[in-house]
């Protein structure tokens, strides 16, 4: 297949654990151009084994360990036949799969660093029919880097602009930025929590996946005591690179503090929120203190409360969503793996060592060749 004619296909569920993201992506034009996307749901009862396994609340049970990869593995299966169906798409039209798989622990630091994603690629390849690209971020870290994050590459591709200094701000569960340097230089880090967070507490308190607009935290007021405590977390002060997850910023961290017994559940909603913009906004004053404009994607660019607190801190810089450049901000990390799949493909590197601390570049991921003398299965695999 000729690479240039090709397509490709990312798939990312990332800390929030909300939905699979699938984009399907052409580069007949050097650079990715996202054709189609679908946000695949999760069933409910399997986002909460997912969720207490990543927060430490399950106990470890190898064979419930062992079965919960092979079924987070067909839910990112049916992600793909889904958007091939949508998109009349053929499978023998896509050249590869990059699936990042669900992060279950992201433990960058201490004596022996490891980061885990599930979902088999096994599966995927197998009833897809399609090769696949996974185990992304572990090339990295065995190269002494956090494995993390792994956007900045492809955000200075779309977005760097020359002799101007920009941030692109992913707010995930997990809130990361990448800086655009006018020279041209780019860095990136995990600058805390951000959805994940938020829509614990939602759910917990409201019976809601997620505060719809930012309704809820609005409902409520900052408490300046809390504040100042969770903003005492060593993660905070911690120098780049560094990246982090729901294993470090999850519902038990929160309950460790004790101002958190006082308040009303609308008022942690908004205090929550406002941690989220002020650890932001610090990180960018500190990091990135010329530049001028903040490009925003992520699922948080859909929480007007929490867009307009940024908006106030950060100006007067510019604040806006990558929609307005033309970039699709809630399939921008799904476009990024089937960057990183291609990369992998032409034995390209992935990663920005200016980024993650590793040693070097280095060529991310491991091929799962799809079966050539039997074909794929179509049909849906039905897990719930």
């Amino acid at each position: 297949m000729d690479d240039a004619s090709a397509l490709y296909l990312g798939l990312i569920s990332g800390t929030s654990a909300d939905s699979i993201d699938a984009a399907l992506v052409s580069f007949s034009r050097g650079v990715p151009q996202l054709l189609a996307a679908h946000s695949h749901p999760w069933p409910s009862a399997l986002r909460e084994r997912m969720l207490a396994l990543a927060q430490g609340e399950a106990a470890l049970d190898l064979d419930a360990f062992g079965r919960l990869d092979v079924e987070i593995g067909h839910h990112f299966a049916d992600a793909v036949l889904q958007l091939l169906e949508h998109s009349d798409t053929s499978a023998h039209a896509v050249r590869a799969i990059g699936s990042h798989g669900q992060t279950i622990r992201h433990r960058p630091a201490g004596v022996y660093p490891f980061t885990l994603q599930l979902g088999d690629p096994n599966v995927i390849a197998e009833r897809c029919g399609i090769d696949v690209v996974a185990d992304f971020r572990r090339a990295d870290m065995a190269a002494g880097g956090q494995g993390a994050p792994l956007l900045p590459a492809l955000h200075a591709m779309l977005l760097a602009r020359p002799g101007h200094a920009r941030v692109v701000l992913n707010l995930g569960g997990i809130a990361n930025i990448t800086v655009l340097g006018a020279d041209g230089s780019v860095h990136g880090f995990d600058t805390g929590p951000a959805n994940g967070l938020l829509d614990a507490w939602c759910l917990r308190h409201r019976g809601e996946p997620f505060d719809r607009d930012g309704a809820f935290a609005s409902s409520g007021r900052v408490d300046p005591a809390l504040l100042d405590a969770l903003l005492a977390d060593s993660y905070f002060a911690l120098p780049p690179p560094k990246s982090t997850g729901r294993e470090h910023f999850h519902l038990a961290w929160l309950a460790t503090y004790s101002q958190l017994a006082a308040l009303n559940p609308a008022d942690v909603q908004a205090t929550l929120l406002e941690l989220t913009v002020r650890s932001v906004v610090m990180a960018i004053d500190q990091q990135a203190p010329t530049a001028g404009e903040i490009m925003v994607c992520g699922g948080g660019v859909h929480n007007g409360a929490l867009m307009h607190r940024l908006g106030e801190l950060l100006a007067p810089r510019t604040l806006c969503s990558t929609a307005h450049l033309g970039i699709d901000p809630d399939f921008l990390e799904a476009t990024a793996f089937a960057w990183l799949a291609r990369q992998r493909l032409l034995g390209l590197p992935g990663n920005l060592p200016d980024v993650t601390g590793a040693r070097g570049p280095r060529v991310l991921g491991a091929i799962y060749s799809a079966p050539t003398t039997e074909p794929p299965t179509r049909t849906l695999s039905g897990a719930s």
